[in-house]
């Protein structure tokens, strides 16, 4: 059985992110996901869930920053 679990919780580990997603809206469910772990109403399996999808979204914000930063720069040049 232990074999089954951790097949389950592999597909957990690569959270996938909508590349279209906007930045304020990942940033509102990054928020809302660390007001729901604060609050202590998931299990340790969801707040495990809960923090890989954060990780995911917070890694997308940092990409989408990165790339207006990136644009702002050749807008300076």
């Amino acid at each position: 059985m232990a074999s089954k679990k951790s097949e389950s919780s592999k597909p957990g580990l690569e959270v996938q992110i909508d590349p279209d997603l906007r930045y304020e809206q990942a940033v509102k469910e990054l928020e809302k996901l660390i007001s729901d772990m604060e609050s202590g109403k998931f299990s340790l399996e969801e707040t495990l869930l809960a923090y890989q999808r954060g990780a995911a979204l917070l890694k997308h914000c940092q990409g989408v920053l990165a790339q207006v930063e990136q644009q702002v720069r050749v807008f300076e040049a």
